[in-house]
């Protein structure tokens, strides 16, 4: 079942998002560890607003279990939706300015999908593909009839998913120190005027 998430599901989803820092390679949990970096997280997912807020996530379920996760925003939220973190730092003494994030990632006017990730027990099961064709559901609801999202240089495995889902490149941007392409989906025709 696939599902919008819900605030219970932090301490779940947290882990999850660390594997995608992880490969991200960002500074923060380097500097940090793994432990503190989780439990941060899992704080902040209770902020509706913030980049991996409740409210930005679709989580999959098998047996009772969150099997994946995919995180997004709009466009134009993205100036924002740190602000949160910010202030999860100072109420636990750390550097406000060690951000996770520093470089924009999106493009005008598309929902982006910031974050997907499979739990390692339930990989090659298909519930990336499951979250991906689920993305039209929130993105709709947020107003947009356009998905974007970046996938690295050295990942051609997920490009190719990516494109088999309908996503086409339309530019590259850097994130995190990495060149990454940045592609887009448009899903209007998917979109059912009720």
């Amino acid at each position: 079942m696939i599902r919008f998430m819900t605030k219970e599901d932090g301490a779940a989803v947290a882990p999850l998002i660390l594997v995608i820092l992880k490969d991200m390679e960002l500074p923060f949990v380097a500097q940090h560890g793994e432990a503190l970096t989780i439990k941060l997280l899992t704080e902040a997912i209770a902020d509706p607003t913030y980049r991996y807020g409740y409210t930005k996530g679709i989580v999959k379920e098998v047996a009772g279990k969150i099997a994946g996760v995919a995180f997004g925003y709009t466009s134009e939220e993205e100036p924002t939706i740190d602000a949160p973190w910010t202030k999860i730092l100072a109420a636990h003494g750390l550097d406000e300015t060690s951000q996770l994030f520093t470089d924009p990632e999106t493009f005008p006017d598309e929902w982006y999908l910031d974050t997907i990730c499979v739990a390692e027990e339930f990989r090659g099961k298909g519930i990336g593909s499951d979250l991906l064709d689920a993305l039209p559901m929130i993105a709709a609801r947020d107003g947009k009839s356009v998905i974007g999202l970046s996938v690295d240089e050295a990942n051609p495995g997920a490009r190719r998913l990516y494109t088999r889902k309908g996503f086409k490149k339309v530019g590259e941007v850097p994130i995190s120190g990495h060149l990454y392409d940045h592609m887009q989906k448009d899903i209007s025709s998917e979109l059912t005027i009720e």
